[in-house]
């Protein structure tokens, strides 16, 4: 069964460039930062990274010497059983709510369980909602 708790998401964007990924990373490493989830692309010359970690405070810290502008978003974070079909049960369970799923990125590592990071137009409901048995 999934579960659903809100969690603070940093995102910050940067000009794209080779080694941009290894250059944060580096900076987060320094300052013993742990990257749990972690959403990184380029489009148009700028990147994008949106990330859950340890520590926001010190993340933030780290990333404002390389000259980066970090925000804050509450998402919601799923755990759920890695198994066909569990993550059509969160989604259907939030669109038959009429909540907008913005956007969702994460991965099962292979393990038993995996997480899925959700950006929603009604975080709190579709905590209630994945976390109702």
């Amino acid at each position: 069964m999934a579960a659903a708790k809100k969690v603070k998401q940093i995102q910050f964007m940067m000009s794209d460039r080779p080694g941009r990924l290894s250059e944060i990373t580096a900076a987060l490493a320094a300052a013993k930062v742990n990257i749990n989830n972690i959403c990184a692309y380029g489009m148009q010359n700028e990147a994008t990274f949106m990330l859950t970690v340890d520590s926001n405070a010190k993340a933030k810290k780290a990333l404002t010497r390389l000259g980066v502008e970090v925000k804050e978003y509450d998402v919601l974070i799923v755990e759920m059983p890695n198994k066909p079909g569990e993550l059509q049960k969160v989604a259907k369970k939030i669109g038959d709510a009429g909540i907008n799923i913005i956007y969702a990125y994460g991965t099962s590592a292979g393990g038993r369980s995996g997480n899925c990071i959700f950006a929603t137009s009604d975080d709190a409901q579709a905590i209630k909602l994945i976390n109702k048995k």
